[in-house]
């Protein structure tokens, strides 16, 4: 659930992204594309090809939730989808061009709209039924795995070494500070 954090912050970057063009205020391109390039390797083909490899066979073989994967699969795929939308987009040329900013601005909200709940479902339904699918040393092995594979991909920094990436983008749009959310 941890990598859902990552997600979470990219998608307040996100948010303030739109804030900002919906404003006419700047969005730095390279700090926009940062994020999708972020969820890109980190969470499409890391922590969603975990799923799909390993996660989910196994609620299908046992013939559980097997709608609510068949929805979570398909929003991975249309997550790439929107994504590879964000990097085109998130150019200096696109983000001076009207009908482009407003083809991002649409991505974007929908890129939001989807992942929250998404998220939310993974968290509060399908990872907690987990247990209930493979014994605890399944899990415990899947666990020692899919922390080997962060490793191997992110190097010996592996997740924080990712939040760090996420906190660069933070602090470029000056939305680091928790505090900064807290209403006045």
């Amino acid at each position: 659930m941890r990598e859902h954090g990552v997600l979470r912050r990219v998608l307040f970057v996100y948010e303030e992204s739109l804030r900002r063009l919906a404003a006419g205020e700047e969005v730095p391109p390279q700090t926009l594309a940062g994020g999708a390039q972020l969820i890109r390797r980190f969470i499409e083909d890391y922590h969603e090809r975990l799923e799909e490899q390993f996660l989910f066979p196994r609620f299908e073989k046992a013939g559980r939730l097997l709608e609510l994967v068949g929805v979570l699969r398909e929003q991975h795929a249309r997550g790439r989808q929107l994504t590879a939308d964000v990097l085109r987009l998130a150019t200096p040329e696109g983000l001076s061009n009207p009908d482009s900013v407003a083809s991002l601005t649409r991505t974007l909200q929908s890129f939001i709209r989807m992942y929250g709940p998404h998220a939310a479902r993974e968290d509060t339904i399908l990872f907690p039924a987990l247990r209930q699918v493979i014994s605890a040393n399944e899990y415990d092995a899947l666990g020692e795995d899919f922390e080997r594979k962060e490793h191997e991909l992110f190097g010996a920094d592996g997740f924080e070494g990712v939040v760090e990436e996420v906190a660069t983008l933070e602090k470029a749009l000056g939305i680091y500070e928790l505090s900064s959310f807290t209403p006045r």
